[in-house]
């Protein structure tokens, strides 16, 4: 699968919009298995990265919320499928099996892994990681690097 995402770059988000459409951009762009990394501090922008996503793979993305208490959301019904992980709560990568996190990392659509730098050993070699962040005055930056 050709990647939708160039390898290292960084873009400037001003709103949740801004961050909103780059995960609609790619997941517009997206072809296949795509397993990405979300990283970074409380409040600067995954779940709205993922938002977008679902909604350039064609899934409603009203229904998308931080899967912070239920670990795993699955957004079917789009062109691709969307997983949605939240790895924030747990305390060690045994804690993955019972998510059957390993399934989802092989499957056809995109993985979305919030906090996924917990458990990088978890992680495909492939995995795209997104570093988000918030700059002193306020604006968000994403960072991406393709391995």
């Amino acid at each position: 699968m050709a990647n939708p995402i160039p390898d290292d770059f960084e873009v400037v988000c001003l709103s949740e919009d801004e961050t909103r459409a780059v995960g609609r951009r790619i997941g517009a762009a997206a072809q296949g298995p795509l397993v990405l990394s979300l990283e970074g501090v409380l409040g600067a922008g995954k779940t709205c990265f993922v938002q977008g996503l679902a909604d350039g793979c064609g899934v409603d993305a009203a229904h998308v919320s931080s899967p912070t208490f239920t670990l795993v959301h699955e957004y079917p019904g789009g062109r691709l499928p969307l997983v949605h992980f939240d790895l924030y709560r747990l305390k060690s990568a045994s804690e993955l099996v019972a998510l059957g996190f390993d399934d989802y990392l092989h499957g056809p659509g995109i993985c979305a892994i919030e906090w996924g730098d917990k458990f990088p050993q978890a992680l495909p070699p492939n995995t795209c990681r997104i570093r988000f962040s918030i700059e002193p005055d306020g604006r968000r930056l994403a960072s991406f690097r393709i391995p």
